[in-house]
């Protein structure tokens, strides 16, 4: 492209971002210690790493049970596990965690968002709490990051359970337009300091397809985790898959026992994904839930907790 035509561009899209800006109104960092009086209480605890990372996670249920170390989305945080939480913690030993750039988990900004930087951060939070083995669940974003971790780290996971999982290979979404012009530096200049409640309202209707699951506490919660200091700057520079190349073959490499679970209206990952992970991984058993959009475990919470159990219950 000839420089003028470079230069008319970025300045259409500057006035594409000022327009936007200018509909959806501007908002200011929420500090943590606001952050933390509202959302931080018990059972939340705090890890400090050796890389400047301030993780919050949750360990919950008996010492000596089996653990599950959970993996939210794109967003999210350790509260999508909520519901599951509450069914199962009495039989099993649950950690969650907001990985940085989610929830409550401070970041440096030298600090790379990554599914591998993830995933190594999900089994490094296992082994500070002294646990060598555990069933890794992931959902969407996060579910890329458990799929990650049972390549990478096979000697911990025991078991892996995708829920409508994000990173089949060939997938797209990330290379959208519109995540091209906010990556770029007219756009995280704006979206650094935008009002995202209109965008967090679209987006929740769109993953939990029931209108009613998607409640003013609910957008709140996004809203606020989406303004801590250095989260927007973080969700723009995330990649939706591993830093190696990953084809459907690679996936044959999953040995361990899986269970994929997708919702059959989600609109954000189709179910044909969900289907694909169950026929590349070995011996992997699906199942579906007809009316769920992309979250299961808040969506159908009952059936994906009692489907959840008895996929552990029957684990060698």
């Amino acid at each position: 492209m000839s420089v003028p035509g470079r230069t008319a561009l970025l300045a259409a899209l500057g006035l594409a971002c000022a327009a936007l800006a200018g509909c959806v109104g501007f908002s200011s960092d929420i500090p943590y210690s606001t952050l933390d009086t509202r959302y931080g209480g018990p059972p939340s605890q705090w890890w400090d790493t050796s890389d400047g990372l301030r993780v919050r996670f949750r360990d919950e249920g008996p010492r000596e049970a089996p653990v599950l170390l959970m993996i939210h989305g794109f967003s999210a945080s350790l509260e999508a596990w909520a519901p599951w939480t509450s069914r199962l913690s009495g039989d099993y030993r649950i950690i969650s965690l907001d990985l940085p750039g989610h929830g409550l988990t401070r970041a440096p900004a030298s600090w790379k968002p990554s599914i591998d930087a993830y995933a190594d951060l999900a089994d490094s939070l296992a082994a500070h709490l002294g646990v060598t083995r555990y069933v890794v669940i992931g959902n969407s974003m996060g579910g890329a990051a458990a799929w990650d971790d049972a390549l990478r780290h096979k000697d911990h996971v025991r078991a892996l359970v995708l829920v409508d999982s994000a990173g089949w290979p060939g997938a797209h979404g990330e290379g959208s337009p519109l995540f091209a012009v906010m990556r770029g530096p007219v756009g995280r200049a704006v979206f650094d300091h935008i009002d995202t409640r209109s965008m967090a309202t679209s987006g929740l209707r769109q993953a939990y397809v029931d209108p009613a699951l998607v409640t003013p506490a609910l957008i709140d919660r996004y809203v606020d985790f989406s303004r801590a200091p250095g989260h927007r700057d973080t969700l723009l520079r995330i990649r939706s898959r591993p830093a190696a190349a990953i084809t459907a073959a690679s996936l044959v490499a999953i040995t361990v026992p899986t269970l994929v679970m997708h919702g059959e209206a989600d609109r954000l990952i189709p179910l044909s994904d969900g289907k694909a992970f169950a026929g590349a991984i070995p011996g992997a058993k699906l199942i579906t839930y007809p009316g769920v959009g992309h979250v299961p475990m808040e969506q159908a919470p009952d059936a994906s907790a009692a489907d959840l159990r008895l996929f552990l219950e029957a684990l060698p």
